[in-house]
């Protein structure tokens, strides 16, 4: 099976530049979708050129605004929407899909925002993502913007962002270290620990052209899931949005 997790930036707006061709290209067995920004019918209007897909989307209750979407070949066993905390479910961050030998869980984590004024709120937000996929009775790929990058390697310029830059900060690094610590791998790093890569590059300063990016975007696999991956990747050769596709493989 092929896993992709992809931030759109705007599914809309991705429709017009191709998203069915794009989907088709990428061939996933299941995809999951951030920052889709549309509620759930325009979510399926821009995906009305697709087809082989069962799609499930959650829309935040502010319109035009953050969103996730889940497209699989294979139709789940169960579906579930939100942490179920009603203070981090207005915003359409997580779908929680059940197949037989696995979760896949697509998650869209909150930026810190300018100045770090969300900071608080994202470690919050950490704590309990954390909580709710360490309590799965199956193993769990969880797959989306962690709007973080881990190491040094993770980004271009780790020096001038740290605790300056939202992403970048020794609370939000501590956050991702909290979720390797409770036994889940980062896919990428566990098959490629040396290599420089990116999956988000601002759009201001032909950032994506010169490849000053962050690798912000995951595959994690629990303890009982990484012996199930045969392979991870990251597709920068797919446009579209200021993000690329990650993924893995599974035997």
């Amino acid at each position: 099976m092929k896993l992709v997790s992809w931030n759109l930036n705007g599914i809309r707006a991705v429709e017009k530049k191709g998203l069915a061709g794009i989907i088709e290209h990428i061939n996933a067995d299941v995809i999951g979708f951030q920052e889709t920004k549309a509620q759930d019918e325009q979510v399926r209007t821009a995906l009305k050129d697709v087809t082989g897909y069962h799609v499930f989307s959650s829309s935040a209750i502010k319109k035009g605004y953050s969103g996730t979407a889940i497209l699989s070949k294979k139709k789940p066993l169960n579906v579930s929407y939100g942490l179920g905390i009603e203070e981090h479910d207005q915003e359409g961050r997580l779908i929680c899909a059940e197949f037989e030998n696995f979760y896949f869980i697509t998650v869209y984590v909150p930026n810190s925002g300018t100045g770090l004024v969300r900071l608080d709120y994202r470690k919050k937000w950490d704590k309990e993502l954390l909580s709710y996929i360490s309590n799965k009775d199956k193993p769990v790929f969880l797959n989306g913007d962690l709007n973080v990058a881990h190491q040094p390697i993770d980004l271009k310029n780790p020096k001038s962002n740290y605790n300056k830059t939202s992403g970048y900060t020794q609370q939000e690094i501590d956050g991702m270290d909290n979720f390797i610590s409770a036994g889940f791998t980062d896919t990428f790093r566990y098959f490629y620990p040396e290599k420089i890569k990116y999956s988000w590059w601002s759009y201001r300063f032909n950032s994506r052209s010169k490849n000053v990016g962050w690798r912000i975007d995951y595959f994690l696999a629990s303890q009982d899931a990484i012996d199930m991956v045969k392979d991870s990747f990251i597709m920068n050769d797919v446009m579209g949005s200021d993000h690329c596709p990650v993924g893995i493989i599974l035997k």
